[in-house]
């Protein structure tokens, strides 16, 4: 079965999601944040391999979107990120599979003793 193209995508940028609506009625709201971590770019998925573990991208934004043909967008990530390729097909997966993938990423995140926070550069202050 051929995946539709969806008939209309949202970027929500305060609430940090796309919004991606089907002509069958499926609505999925994808948080940045999952969409980043689950990039469809071999950096993320590996070349072959494991699927990288991407941390600290909580607050992650998109600055812009991109169409690729008729088949797909690109994101460009705030965080420079921007070599995923999300086909219609894996919008469609990533919103049907949200809640596995989700809890799955959470799981890997605390084994890790990683952190979904941004990290935070303290500006020192040169005193004398």
């Amino acid at each position: 079965m051929d995946v539709e193209t969806p008939e209309n995508i949202t970027l929500r940028q305060q609430s940090r999601l796309l919004v991606v609506e089907y002509p069958d009625g499926a609505v999925f709201e994808l948080p940045l944040e999952y969409l980043r971590v689950y990039s469809p770019s071999a950096e993320v998925r590996g070349h072959g391999g494991p699927m990288e573990l991407v941390t600290n991208k909580r607050e992650v934004g998109v600055e812009s979107i991109e169409p690729v043909g008729n088949y797909a967008i690109q994101l460009y990530f705030d965080d420079g990120h921007n070599t995923g390729i999300y086909s219609w097909a894996e919008l469609r997966w990533l919103g049907e599979n949200f809640e596995a993938n989700w809890a799955d990423y959470l799981q890997r995140i605390e084994e890790a003793g990683a952190t979904r926070e941004p990290i935070r550069f303290k500006s020192s202050s040169n005193k004398r």
